[in-house]
């Protein structure tokens, strides 16, 4: 194994320091050597790390969730790092760069969602589940339809996030380091392959929380940079912004981005409750030891995010004074404000472009670089909650259900990253040329109205019924798809199409709705000898959930 990794490292770096004589289609930085120097540290680092977790990871325990063995502030960290994308780092940058105050609805909206897991889902989703999310909504129900839904659901989610994490780490190798689209896909899907499939859970939480460590530093030193170009004054910075941005006082304005408050409010139920039914967050909530350690996980992951979402505003409002209104980069001025490139061109390079304005070329490498790790952490928890959803939940659960041994179930978790891996690296070379703004909803709508009704009704609600729940569940997740194939993004933007069916963006609002009351409808009208069972086991299912001790399942079977 050790001999893989230090090929792959070895060949990595000779396609990287080969780059520089490449020529690809978009206009690429000046080649940086800091920036590759700081990249393949990371990379040979990060390789060890995975060749070290590989030697302790012998069992599914170790492999789906570290044994358990991760403290509440290591996974706090790992959370952020798996939460902290190059979305949020770029693209909540670049969203306050091109309209100000608005882009803080984005960050907000992210944040918020954590409250949910703090106060109601991550003790009992530690004290019911044991690998994935699909451990706790089948726990009193009927393990095969509810296992089936929850990987769907999972699966789902994990591939539209993929989708844009690929397109976007491509897009951002090619433009920093000159490297073809095609090669910087197929380069992070190998790194993700590799980290997963040999270091498992531990290997990725490693990652995680070195890459939010890097993250943190970066951007507080580049926040620290612009406020003391302005005297630490909030004021001065504003004015200046205000100053200089084509929009004036406005950027200073709310609801320039969503004017109407059927999209406010549908775009802040995708955000809510999308973040509490993302299948990769979730499973952190396993690597811990116990409840109060899942709730230590949530506490300091909510410090670090929150104090991280705080930084991008500020490195939005840096990057329209020092950027916006400094020559060397009039061509990007140009671009954010007539709205960029719909992945990392534009305004969304807004954050690394600061980086050389305030710390020159070596702190742009070492953004850049970071940059590149904030995507390898976030596709290997997602490849790793991929994987788990087949191996666990499909495989052994359901398809060999009482004859999977252990062995067996680990065999069939790594085929399935190595697929997983393969599929990203094709769809991220298919989706190259398409505007992927609306995979990244999709993949919230899907979380929010299929994995997150079923998972909390499961926890809270005696009168669920696996009925109601595959029902609703598969009511919210269809309806959720096909509001956005309708909808302006899908049906205007991608297919060309001169007016949207459905009106609104964000389908969120509508798709919950329907998850919610078909499961309630569908439950309580469901009077089967199944049914009252299931309602009788729900009290011993919430004993366990709030104290952590009873039966090992309440399933009916």
């Amino acid at each position: 194994m050790l001999k893989t990794i230090i090929i792959s490292f070895i060949t990595f770096s000779s396609i990287l320091f080969a780059s520089g004589n490449i020529e690809g289609e978009i206009a690429h930085q000046p080649l940086n050597i800091a920036a590759i120097i700081m990249f393949l540290i990371f990379v040979g680092g990060t390789l060890m790390i995975t060749y070290w977790a590989a030697k302790r990871t012998k069992t599914a325990s170790d492999f789906y969730t570290a044994g358990g063995g991760i403290t509440g502030f290591q996974n706090g960290m790992a959370i952020a790092g798996d939460y902290m994308s190059a979305a949020s780092f770029l693209g909540i940058s670049g969203l306050v760069y091109l309209a100000g105050y608005d882009g803080l609805i984005y960050s907000i909206g992210f944040l918020v969602g954590w409250p949910i897991i703090l106060f109601l889902i991550s003790e009992r989703l530690r004290n019911l589940g044991k690998y994935t999310f699909a451990d706790v909504a089948s726990f009193r129900l009927k393990q095969e339809p509810i296992r089936i839904l929850a990987s769907f659901g999972a699966i789902a989610t994990v591939i539209l996030y993929l989708i844009a994490q690929m397109v976007g780490s491509g897009k951002l190798i090619e433009l920093l380091f000159g490297l073809p689209y095609e090669y910087a896909v197929i380069l992070v899907g190998i790194l993700m392959i590799l980290y997963v499939t040999f270091g498992g859970m531990l290997a990725t939480t490693w990652v995680q929380i070195i890459k939010a460590g890097l993250l943190l530093s970066g951007a507080t030193f580049m926040a620290l940079a612009v406020l003391y170009h302005f005297d630490f004054s909030f004021e001065k910075l504003f004015q200046r912004a205000v100053d200089v941005h084509d929009k004036g006082i406005d950027i200073m304005s709310p609801g320039g981005l969503v004017s109407d408050p059927i999209s406010a409010i549908s775009l802040g139920i995708a955000l809510m409750f999308g973040t509490a039914g993302l299948p990769h967050i979730l499973m952190r909530f396993f690597t811990v030891a116990d409840a109060k350690e899942a709730r230590k996980s949530v506490f300091f992951a909510t410090g670090f995010i929150g104090y991280f979402y705080i930084l991008t505003f500020i490195i939005g409002f840096g990057a329209i004074v020092m950027v916006l209104n400094n020559p060397e980069y009039l061509d990007l001025a140009k671009q954010a404000i007539s709205g960029g490139s719909p992945i990392v061109g534009g305004k969304n390079m807004a954050a690394i472009h600061l980086s050389h304005a305030v710390g020159g070329d070596l702190f742009l490498g070492f953004i850049s670089a970071v940059a590149f790790a904030t995507i390898l952490a976030v596709v290997s928890g997602l490849t790793l909650a991929g994987a788990s959803a087949i191996s666990h939940d499909l495989y052994a659960n359901v398809l060999e259900k009482g004859i999977c041994d252990e062995a067996k179930e680990m065999r069939v978790s790594k085929i399935a990253t190595i697929v997983l891996g393969i599929v990203a690296i094709g769809l991220g070379i298919a989706f190259e040329k398409q505007n992927i703004a609306f995979v990244v909803g999709l993949a919230f709508a899907i979380a929010a109205s299929s994995n997150f009704p079923v998972l909390f009704l499961s926890m809270f609600w005696s009168k669920l019924t696996t009925r109601g729940a595959v029902i609703g569940g598969v009511l919210g997740l269809s309806t959720a798809i096909l509001l956005v194939i309708l909808g302006p993004i899908v049906w205007v933007d991608v297919l060309g199409n001169a007016e949207a069916i459905f009106p609104y963006k964000y389908p969120a609002l509508f798709s919950v709705t329907v998850a919610f009351i078909s499961i309630w409808f569908f439950s309580i009208t469901d009077n089967s000898e199944r049914a009252k069972a299931e309602r009788v086991a729900f009290e011993a299912q919430d004993i366990r959930s709030q104290t952590g001790i009873g039966a090992e399942g309440a399933s009916v079977h």
